[in-house]
């Protein structure tokens, strides 16, 4: 079980979590809130997301990206702990448990779900699968921008409100930023074996440096985002309760830019994270009061 837990990371899936808590509050905003809906959207992102992590795992092996110098949490099938064969086994059921899952949101939802799915677990192996893998040739970022931002909340709040509308999707952005905000510091930290395997992430391709400021900026952007509500529109004032997320976003940035390219990073990895929910908690909130 330990074993597994490893592979699955659930360290990670606040990056599907928060999106779907977004969607849901806008949902339950405009009175469109459908619990199972939002109970189905939440199980098949989670089980996409398992199933990306495992293939990641499966093809990062199968690939020479992780080895023994690896300075980030340890990979199971690298490390020896479960056979690859049983990995690929893994996220093999974990995306078809999440299309069985969405067989339901399909017949709520429609054509457009089955676009989403499909194209999400399509992507989810890609990213490190297949003859061109986006996260070795620097596109992760914006696959994990535009399918834990936008994609997400705009899914979860389809399946609910049963219609979508130009706000949720840019109001997608923000938790999208900040799950490019966690593959910056996991990018940053393995930027040297990366970079030795062939990986080309933004990282390898435009520096430290980059990758550093990068993290901030994403953090920062938002932070600050949900003020374009009050300014333009004179709507949801307390949404700018995400601006709270600011002083840790300051700490952790400190250590981003002290500790480049090292096993310190994993700390601040796993705090990220918790500070997509974090944010996702505060914007909910704000929304709805």
């Amino acid at each position: 079980m330990k074993n597994w837990l490893l592979a699955i990371r659930p360290k990670t899936l606040f990056a599907t979590v928060a999106p779907v808590m977004i969607g849901t509050a806008m949902a339950m905003g405009n009175g469109s809130f459908h619990l199972y809906s939002f109970l189905a959207a939440l199980m098949g992102g989670v089980m996409i997301q398992i199933g990306t992590n495992l293939a990641n795992d499966y093809y990062d092996f199968k690939k020479g990206a992780d080895d023994e110098q690896r300075l980030g949490p340890t990979r199971v099938t690298q490390a020896g702990l479960i056979k690859p064969e049983k990995i690929k086994s893994a996220f093999i059921l974990s995306f078809a448990i999440a299309i069985l899952i969405g067989i339901y949101l399909v017949t709520r939802g429609g054509w457009p779900i089955v676009i989403i799915g499909l194209s999400s677990i399509l992507f989810g192996i890609l990213y490190t699968g297949g003859p061109y893998p986006l996260g070795y040739h620097g596109l992760g970022d914006v696959f994990v921008l535009m399918f834990f931002g936008p994609v997400a909340v705009g899914g979860t709040y389809y399946v609910q409100a049963l219609s979508i509308n130009i706000e949720v999707l840019i109001y997608g952005l923000p938790p999208g930023l900040l799950s490019v905000a966690i593959l910056a510091v996991n990018n940053l930290r393995d930027v040297n074996s990366d970079r030795e395997a062939g990986k080309r992430t933004l990282a390898v391709r435009f520096g430290i440096k980059f990758t550093q400021l990068e993290y901030m900026f994403c953090l920062l952007l938002a932070a600050i985002f949900p003020l374009r509500s009050y300014f333009i529109y004179g709507t949801h004032p307390y949404t700018v309760l995400t601006l709270l997320i600011l002083p840790f976003s300051f700490t952790l940035y400190k250590k981003v830019k002290t500790f480049p390219a090292s096993s310190e990073l994993n700390s601040v990895l796993a705090k990220t994270g918790q500070l997509l929910f974090l944010y996702a908690l505060l914007f909910s909130a704000g929304w709805l009061i």
